[in-house]
């Protein structure tokens, strides 16, 4: 009769075992679950992620009737095993201390490695395998067991409150910029790579301002309406833009902008006038400097405009931008042959770079893969003047972090051309 007694009792002992296996996974299961893929699967209507998510609304409850289970089949297991070893210590002529201290090594082994170590070990490996199912046994339990589960809750939940601790508050589960940015970076096997820039260069418009990608002052393609018929004809021919800046007398007077499609309305007559050329252009939109890239792209989309003016405090103007400029930080260079975008750079056997000292840093960058500062000066020449604090001379090479640059030419005191290499 003991030895059947035994045998059973062996039975009970592996049988919490797998119980505790159970409750040890689901914890670890449930608490390992992708929040976002699981509200992704909620939309499409999966029961599984749907049940869960009602578990780890409440992870309180949740965690209470785990751990409430788990520790009742644990110290039961280990009453069984006490029993069990006292019993098989008497058959064999130990005492009650000895053969109790055995058992308490023996079953702590057992429950580490197959109610601990292993099922956990599982459940964070492969969450959705193991807390889907499992989210339907915890319902259940949670049903049955909920008055020993909310009495406990209620005095755990006051004893945090001691400490300004509420156990009820939402969980944070936002995502700020920096941290999106990691997602996206870690999910290079899941998007084309493409893609992938995209999403980062619109996290970039949160740090980029209008005067990063902004047409310089001195680059503006722009006519004077005081010029004569003949020279304004002769600009408005040669333009290569959709849109053109008109001032009076000073560039920093604006007065228009000029949508190259409305000009056969004028030309078309046979007739030229500065009268009809007014009329015809639209008022034009300034910007601030310092304006973040994301708000000038709201601003173009409610405004229905697509060029704006960049100004300084003062009203002087610093440059242009374009609503396709701000597009091209997105998705690229709108052009099928990025060799014809920057044919005034050129790459070299040893991996540097020969640029212009006009280029943007943020242009330079998206050629050359490099990380050169882009929050001072915004172009080669502004940063090599930054770092030396006086004009340089040809032939002088400039360290800026894990960069040189080295000075090719130089006319008027702005750089020409530079080298640019990465240091080894």
């Amino acid at each position: 009769m003991n030895e059947l007694s035994t045998g059973l009792l062996f039975g009970c002992i592996a049988l919490l075992i797998l119980c505790s296996a159970f409750f040890s996974g689901s914890e670890t299961g449930m608490l390992s679950l992708n929040r976002y893929r699981l509200k992704h699967l909620i939309k499409s209507g999966n029961k599984a992620a749907i049940r869960a998510q009602k578990l780890l609304d409440r992870p309180d409850r949740l965690l209470g009737m785990i751990l409430i289970g788990n520790n009742l089949v644990n110290i039961l297991a280990s009453s069984i095993a006490t029993i069990i070893a006292m019993r098989l210590g008497q058959l064999h002529g130990l005492s009650d201390e000895a053969s109790i201290g055995i058992s308490t090594v023996v079953l702590t082994l057992t429950i580490l490695i197959f109610a601990e170590i292993s099922p956990k070990t599982t459940a964070a490996l492969h969450p959705e395998k193991v807390a889907f199912p499992a989210s339907l046994i915890l319902q259940i339990l949670l049903k049955l067991f909920s008055p020993v589960v909310w009495s406990i809750n209620l005095v755990t939940d006051s004893l945090l409150r001691l400490f300004g601790i509420n156990s009820n508050q939402p969980r944070d589960d936002q995502l700020n910029a920096e941290e999106l940015r990691t997602v996206v970076d870690e999910a290079s096997g899941m998007i084309p790579e493409r893609h992938q820039r995209m999403l980062l260069n619109i996290l970039d418009l949160e740090s980029a301002t209008v005067e990063d990608i902004m047409v310089p002052r001195g680059e503006i393609y722009a006519i004077n309406i005081n010029d004569s018929d003949d020279t304004l004809l002769k600009q408005l021919s040669e333009c290569e833009y959709t849109r053109l800046p008109i001032y009076k007398d000073d560039i920093d007077n604006v007065i228009g902008i000029l949508h190259m499609r409305n000009l056969s309305k004028i030309l078309t007559e046979k007739t030229f006038s500065k009268a009809a050329l007014l009329d015809i252009m639209r008022e034009p939109v300034f910007t601030p400097e310092g304006t973040g890239l994301h708000k000038q792209l709201l601003d173009f989309q409610k405004e229905t405009r697509r060029m704006s003016i960049v100004v300084d405090e003062y009203g002087a103007v610093m440059g242009l931008v374009a609503l396709e400029d701000i597009l091209e930080e997105i998705v690229g260079e709108f052009t099928s042959n990025l060799d014809d975008e920057y044919d005034h750079f050129a790459q070299l056997d040893d991996g540097g770079f020969v640029v212009p000292g006009t280029a943007s840093i943020r242009e330079i960058n998206r050629y050359t893969r490099f990380a050169l500062p882009t929050d001072g000066p915004k172009t080669l020449n502004g940063l090599v003047l930054e770092q030396l604090e006086s004009f340089p001379d040809a032939n002088i090479t400039v360290e800026i972090g894990k960069y040189y640059i080295e000075i090719l030419k130089i006319e008027d005191n702005i750089i020409e051309t530079a080298r640019l290499y990465q240091i080894k």
